[in-house]
């Protein structure tokens, strides 16, 4: 009995625990209905601290593999069919996102979330630009400005116009056939091809139908997305005397599929809200239809 007795206390204590953790959680991720200056100066230091450390890191061991050079600028608004373009525009806008949200939760009012909060992924690109620009690999693009200052604006656009994202940038990815026939730039693993496999990337305009028409009965979880991708690119741009390309044909891919809005679902737990939002930016898979090369394909599920 007394062998029982004791497990059973032990549980009440551990479940006690566990809820007073939880608890403090929940109190910790709810946002400042005022301006709370720990919260925002650990933010702030935390933000700057991590974009120093990885642009420095950048400098360090990624630069550090190519020549350096005058600064200088390129055009290559031409290359990968302008995925890279849309990829910038993407991770301005997620970037921007969350720098907005971490300061609204420190309790920072409106204008002030938009003007150092949105702006991150637009000031964070644009020192990685700078480096491009030293770097004789690479250069100085206008045409990634151009991107980050779209997807930077589609945030803030949204939160003057409607004070709400009804309009969100996803993203989507496969593994595809091009990757083993050039490694070093597609990527040698999984990892490395999420990132620089344009061909098994999807970006996608995901659009909130209950946001626009508030009255139906349309429900707020469900999204019709429109999606950009791109076929058949081995190299920035086609090559036409090589003969791994021969046979392949560079083509641009358009889909229109439906997606789930995850900030729809109902949860009162604030840390299941939060690991929603993060992973909002990924497209759900669902029946697409694919226009490609002048004829239509449909997908059952298409990721």
């Amino acid at each position: 009995m007394r062998g029982h007795a004791a497990k059973y206390l032990l549980l009440v204590v551990l479940l006690s625990s566990f809820s007073y953790s939880q608890s403090k959680l929940e109190t910790f991720l709810t946002p400042s209905d005022t301006l709370n200056k720990p919260r925002r100066n650990a933010v702030v230091i935390t933000e700057a601290t991590l974009s120093g450390i990885t642009l420095l890191g950048l400098n360090q061991l990624w630069y550090s593999d190519f020549d350096r050079s005058k600064f200088h600028v390129i055009n290559d608004n031409s290359e990968w069919l302008q995925m890279d373009k849309v990829g910038h525009a993407f991770t301005a806008y997620q970037m921007g996102k969350h720098g907005a949200q971490l300061l609204n939760w420190s309790g920072v009012n409106k204008k002030n979330q938009l003007l150092y909060g949105a702006t991150l992924g637009f000031g964070f690109l644009t020192a990685v630009e700078v480096l491009d620009g030293y770097s004789s690999e690479w250069g100085f693009s206008w045409g990634d400005i151009a991107a980050n200052a779209a997807g930077t604006g589609l945030y803030i656009g949204q939160e003057l116009l409607w004070n709400e994202q009804r309009m969100t940038l996803k993203y989507s990815f496969h593994q595809t056939r091009y990757a083993e026939l050039n490694p070093e730039t597609l990527g040698e693993n999984f990892l490395e091809q999420m990132l620089k496999d344009y061909n098994g990337q999807t970006y996608w305009l995901s659009i909130n139908l209950h946001a626009f028409f508030k009255a139906s009965k349309i429900p707020k979880w469900l999204n019709v997305a429109v999606g950009y991708g791109g076929d058949g690119m081995l190299s920035e741009t086609k090559v036409v005397d090589s003969q791994m390309l021969t046979n392949i044909s560079r083509a641009r891919q358009f889909y229109l599929s439906f997606d789930v809005n995850l900030n729809a679902i109902r949860t009162n737990s604030k840390f299941l809200r939060s690991v929603l939002d993060v992973f909002n930016m990924v497209k759900i898979p669902f029946p697409t239809l694919e226009i490609s090369r002048k004829r239509g394909v449909f997908h059952l599920f298409y990721n």
